[in-house]
């Protein structure tokens, strides 16, 4: 008995001898990156019917397909280049999202930028492309929005030098403008009549063609129906270029006219080389979103406002389409 109760001891002791013996098993604490997530950048364009956005939408979305891994890419656009209300909604829908930038080409270079400044108060960077915002609007609102884009006022006096090159001094042209008030038609009218004083031509009034082929071809063929002695149409963009060489074809005038555009658009190369257009400039529509997105994201990342970036332009000519 007495040894039966010592080994029942002795087995009680080395359990609870195993029971209180130290955990030799270590674990190593897991540690995760935190997600960085990236930039949403908005592109919020005019009209995606007008070839030259359409372009431009492209070689953003090209950019953004290989830079994927820096920053995500929300492409927006409009039916019709003056709506305005339109445009203002799609700024305020990136608002609600929460993208880290936007970067557009404004319809209205003052009536945009009250929802643009809205933007920058919700802490998104802003960068303006292809149309420059009105400076004394930004001015009274004590704003800074940076503008990446071309000098249009060069840019067609590019073209409208090309073209005097061809008339004779007292020859009258007529020039189709974009929707009034707007910076680039302002800056192209602006360009087209520097050539114009420069050559000696006379100038009709200008007329609004709103950017579109259906209004330039209205205006063009209105003036070239009271004016039979108008020599050249000079168009703000090439939309418009493209409604007056339809309105010429139409009055049995396409060889007493003179038409040139702005824009560079793949239609109106195909008529510089038929000859129903002179020339057009080129504003590199596939690179300016692309200069701007970059701008966005320096923005972002430095935590700055960069100066304004000017593009460049260049005269497209058969000339030029032949080399």
């Amino acid at each position: 008995m007495i040894r039966l109760i010592l080994a029942q001891l002795v087995l009680v002791s080395l359990v609870l001898t195993g029971c209180g013996s130290p955990n030799t098993t270590t674990t190593t604490p897991t540690t995760t990156e935190p997600v960085v997530e990236k930039p949403r950048v908005a592109l919020i364009m005019k009209s995606l019917a007008n070839e030259f956005f359409k372009t431009m939408a492209d070689g953003a979305e090209a950019y953004g397909k290989a830079n994927s891994e820096q920053f995500s890419l929300i492409t927006n656009g409009l039916k019709n280049e003056g709506d305005i209300a339109g445009q203002v909604a799609l700024v305020e829908q990136m608002i609600a999202q929460r993208v880290d930038a936007i970067v557009i080409a404004p319809t209205d270079s003052r009536a945009m930028v009250a929802v643009l400044e809205g933007a920058q108060q919700a802490g998104i960077v802003v960068v303006n492309i292809d149309n420059k915002l009105d400076a004394q609007v930004l001015g009274d609102r004590g704003i800074t929005i940076p503008f990446v884009g071309p000098d249009n006022r060069a840019g067609a006096k590019l073209a409208g030098d090309y073209l005097a090159e061809q008339l004779a001094e007292g020859d009258t042209v007529a020039i189709i403008g974009g929707i009034p008030g707007a910076f680039n038609a302002v800056q192209r009218e602006e360009g087209f009549k520097d050539s114009c004083v420069a050559a000696g031509l006379k100038t009709l009034q200008t007329q609004a063609g709103n950017w579109e082929m259906a209004k330039g071809n209205q205006v063009a063929s209105g003036i070239i129906n009271e004016h039979p002695e108008v020599k050249a149409l000079l168009c703000a963009n090439d939309n418009m270029a493209l409604g007056a060489v339809a309105a010429l074809k139409d009055a049995g005038k396409t060889d007493d006219v003179l038409v040139i555009g702005f824009d560079n658009i793949s239609a109106v190369q195909e008529l510089i080389k038929q000859g129903q257009v002179l020339c057009t400039v080129d504003q590199h529509g596939d690179q300016l979103a692309v200069f701007g997105i970059q701008y966005a994201l320096e923005m972002i990342q430095k935590k700055s406002t960069p100066a304004d970036q000017e593009t460049s332009v260049d005269l497209v000519t058969a000339e030029t389409l032949r080399n």
